[in-house]
């Protein structure tokens, strides 16, 4: 009889933190640091914060024989990336008196912060809750932010969407009294019973778990990248539910070794009053089988890698307590967003704004964050954050869209989506210099690589050709890179993997084409390709299609097959079931 798997170590930090509490109030209250214990900054993700310091300033401070310059990231839940003028405004607050003067929007329609320093951290996030929005669960073992399509023109379907969002996001929230003890000075209760957690347990997930509703033909929110999806079925300009996709996920090693990006199955369908309940028992699913002895293999898609979707749908059919319906037609026909002005039938204006890398600030040239304050101010609809970065000004009444667009123009932001359609379609994570992971730049990067690019596609007139490009600092896939038609993933300082031949809808992962191409050969190198694409593609050929059928990259078809040499498919417009 083999000897069982001893668990991982993050396993025992949560079993024994007390339902999450571990030591961080005593961590927090220590002024001798500007850190906190190793338990603890595992603990404090949960939480919704991540430590981190400044990489750029490391060396400096080792020679001053001064600790690491310690701050903390924090991140706001929004699910469904919905947000009132007044939480906007609360955000900015936040930003500019403790945190690093910036908002920074995120992959996953979350607000983020950076270089709050921990003495801050509490107040940070006591006002966070104070306007109505929280950080609890924004990381950690258990469900994070949901995202769905933020498109208000879709009008009363995506109101229906948002509102579901929003149920699966407060279901699946933690119980534990730890968040608002630590962080809202709420009274710790002494009881002999132990805190209950009725969804997670004493021991959360195996590791984070992503949810995302999309609605057809847009896959904006990328949901062959997230754990669990919902497709909205619309039949006659109704909503009758959701087809159900399961085991997507963008975490790579780079080396093949058992860590692939994998794209996620289609299981199943079910009726809109049975999505919540879906959702619970699939989060049960994977905290029943999820494997907590190898972090590096606990994410869901490697349960349903290990067991197959069959034997998922099944589980879950058993969880539930009846059967899940088949699957019904469907198609995407891109992963972007919509940029500049769009009309709804109610006479409401809705601006997607296009926000480099989902950084709000202010430049000399550009004072972003100062001019959306100022909107915000007198908006009377919503913000609207998308899970490519960039910002919605959302159900602008039609008294206000004067106004609005005379500060747009007063701040320079009217034209902020005038950009090629590869700038507009790009992503980036944040990388150096503040997370740990980073191997490589990337958001501080990606926009002068795509200065260069543009040469390219101007030379060949393509401006106006959608491609899609992101990049991030490291393997872990957190600008979902490997979905890319284009994807850079950072090995060493100035070195990126190239991956191409990814879906236009998000589809399809791209595959490796070179490795650790210095940063300055990237133009040299694509340039020829673009090139070629322009001259040879065929009528409604997509760049990722192209770079199959020419046989610069095979096609890979599922994570499995990430490193393999699969023989490529054939080209195609758009992602359709049917």
């Amino acid at each position: 009889m083999s000897e069982e798997k001893k668990l991982s170590a993050n396993e025992g930090i949560k079993d024994r933190s007390n339902y999450l509490r571990g030591t961080l109030a005593e961590g927090l209250a220590d002024e001798s640091t500007g850190a906190i214990s190793e338990d603890d900054q595992q603990l404090i993700k949960f939480h919704g914060a991540y430590m981190q310091d400044d990489r750029d300033l490391r060396s400096e401070r080792r020679k001053l024989k001064q600790e690491k310059a310690y701050s903390f990231m924090v991140r706001i839940r929004v699910p469904g990336g919905v947000a009132t003028p007044a939480q906007w405004l609360e955000t900015d607050r936040l930003a500019t008196e403790y945190a690093n003067g910036t908002i920074k929007l995120t992959t996953r329609q979350a607000f983020q912060f950076h270089g709050i320093i921990k003495k801050r951290l509490k107040t940070t996030i006591k006002e966070i809750n104070r306007c109505a929005m929280d950080t609890i669960a924004a990381c950690g073992d258990v469900n994070r932010n949901v995202m769905c399509n933020p498109n208000p023109y879709l009008s009363e379907i995506h109101a229906e969407v948002l509102e579901i969002a929003k149920n699966i996001s407060s279901h699946l929230t933690p119980q534990t009294r730890a968040y608002h003890e630590i962080w809202l000075d709420d009274e710790k209760v002494e009881s002999s019973e132990e805190d209950v957690e009725p969804i997670y347990g004493k021991t959360y997930l195996p590791r984070k778990f992503k949810i995302s509703i999309a609605v057809p033909p847009s896959n904006d929110v990328d949901i062959f990248a997230n754990c669990l999806s919902f497709i909205a079925i619309i039949e006659e300009d109704r909503l009758v539910g959701f087809n159900i996709a399961v085991g997507g996920g963008m975490g790579a090693s780079g080396t093949g070794e058992g860590i692939y990006p994998r794209i996620a199955d289609v299981i199943g369908f079910c009726t809109p009053d049975q999505v919540v309940d879906v959702a619970e028992k699939t989060v049960l699913v994977q905290r029943d089988f999820g494997d907590r002895t190898d972090r590096k293999h606990a994410r869901f898609k490697y349960t349903v890698d290990d067991h197959g979707p069959e034997w998922i749908l099944a589980k879950i059919n058993e969880y539930l307590g009846y059967t899940l319906g088949p699957a019904r037609p469907f198609v995407f026909n891109d992963n972007g967003d919509r940029f500049g002005w769009v009309e709804d039938k109610n006479g409401n204006s809705h601006l997607t704004l296009f926000i480099q890398g989902g950084r709000v600030c202010d430049t000399p040239s550009y004072p972003l964050l100062t001019g959306l304050r100022e909107i915000a101010k007198i908006h009377e609809g919503d913000f609207r954050l998308t899970a490519n970065q960039n910002l919605i000004i959302a159900n602008i009444s039609p008294t206000k869209r004067a106004q609005i667009e005379q500060l747009l123009e007063q701040y320079g932001i009217k034209d902020s989506h005038l950009k090629s359609a590869l700038r507009l379609n790009s992503l980036a994570c944040v990388a150096l210099p503040t997370c740990g992971l980073a191997l490589a730049e990337a958001e501080r990067y990606l926009p002068d690589l795509l200065t260069g690019l543009e040469e390219v596609v101007e030379e060949n007139g393509l401006r106006h050709d959608a491609i899609t490009i992101r990049m991030t600092g490291c393997p872990n896939g957190c600008a979902r890179p490997y979905l890319a038609e284009i994807g850079f993933v950072g090995r060493s300082p100035g070195k990126y993997n190239i991956y191409l031949g990814g879906g236009f809808a998000g589809q399809r992962l791209s595959k490796l084409y070179r490795e650790s191409v210095p940063d300055h050969q990237i133009k040299v190198l694509l340039g020829p390709i673009i090139a070629r694409y322009a001259r040879e593609r065929v009528q409604g050929e997509r760049f990722g299609d192209f770079c199959i059928r020419a046989g610069y990259v095979a096609a890979t078809i599922q994570g499995g097959d990430f490193h393999k040499n699969v023989k490529p498919e054939a080209s195609s417009k758009a992602f359709t079931i049917s």
